[in-house]
């Protein structure tokens, strides 16, 4: 045989396997081999607590709430930003739908959600527009006046229970199919404004470099401002889900709302670490189901709060670590 026959075949098949380490296919089955890693961990450790049907179709629907939130993260991350107000918004845009509700019913409670989040990701994007001055201030700042406002609201709801859908028929979103279906429907929005739409391609641009992005012709005010309205959006139907899933909502004070900001990005950070597999979103939908799936594995096994964060935490570190390494000398922004 000549020198080298083998050669070929070998190029070629580093090629493949590197072609298929790039692949939508090779991120999806990572994904769902760690699901079913950290399933089996827990199932092994907490036979009786945690694992069954019944307690995974559970998780599946807390994690989907925030895996809408995330969704709508993704949109101003991918960018550079982060917004804070999340939560406030949260609070208020699901006291307004429920306040609506009194009067409107089920228009009342949807309308009032998605509207209420979309006008507030309007005014976010604006004000932060207009300031120039960065976005996790601009927010913090917000989130104190939406928590204000959403105190408020609550008091105008004269109901024997303000802020509670007492009514059982408002509750069709808190369970399947109805809460399947709102989801859905923002995941597939979510993927069609990334694959078919110059809203994923000019935010990923301008994450990528803003002068470059900008020096093509880029409006990258405006696609900012997108982002923010994108954002609280789908913040909008994550308020109609939480607010049903609860069965009501309560109004806070002193930047207690934060705590629901960091579910929602923990979906995010999946969602930006596998865009190089170009499956953000199944990425951000199994991304929190992991995230749920091993807080009530720890809750199983009796670890207190302050640990299980310190674990869920780490987890989550070491798996965007490893699936968003750069390469050798890139710049890490």
């Amino acid at each position: 045989m000549p020198p080298g026959f083998w050669r070929p075949r070998i190029i070629n098949a580093s090629g493949s396997f590197q072609k298929l380490k790039a692949s939508r296919a090779f991120g999806i089955s990572a994904l769902v081999a760690l699901t079913l890693l950290f399933w089996a961990v827990f199932r092994l450790l907490s036979p009786t607590n945690f694992g069954s049907s019944r307690q995974m179709t559970d998780y599946l629907q807390t994690s989907i709430q925030y895996a809408v939130g995330g969704c709508g993260l993704y949109f101003i991350v991918v960018m550079g930003l982060f917004d804070f107000s999340i939560g406030a918004n949260i609070v208020l845009s699901a006291l307004v739908g429920v306040l609506l509700s009194r009067h409107y019913g089920y228009w009342g409670l949807v309308l009032g959600c998605l509207l209420c989040g979309t006008l507030i990701g309007a005014f976010n994007g604006l004000l932060y527009s207009r300031l120039r001055i960065p976005s996790m201030i601009v927010t913090v700042g917000l989130m104190l006046v939406l928590e204000s406002v959403a105190n408020f609201v609550v008091r105008l709801d004269r109901a024997g229970f303000p802020g509670k859908l007492s009514s059982g028929g408002m509750l069709a979103f808190s369970r399947a199919p109805w809460n399947y279906i709102a989801a859905g429907a923002a995941f597939l929005l979510m993927f069609f404004l990334l694959r078919f739409t110059r809203i994923g391609t000019y935010c990923n641009a301008i994450g990528s470099d803003e002068l470059v992005a900008k020096n093509m012709g880029v409006d990258v005010e405006r696609y900012k401002l997108i982002g923010f309205v994108l954002l609280h959006f789908f913040v909008g139907v994550m308020a109609l889900l939480t607010v049903s899933y609860g069965r009501g909502m309560l109004a806070v004070t002193g930047m207690s709302s934060m705590d629901r900001n960091f579910k929602p990005l923990m979906g995010t950070f999946f969602g930006v670490a596998f865009k190089k597999y170009g499956c953000p979103v199944s990425a951000i939908v199994i991304g929190e189901f992991i995230i749920i799936m091993i807080f009530n594995g720890l809750v199983a096994l009796n670890v207190p709060t302050t640990i299980n964060d310190f674990v869920t935490g780490a987890v989550l570190l070491t798996i965007v670590t490893l699936t968003n390494r750069g390469a050798k000398g890139s710049v890490v922004k």
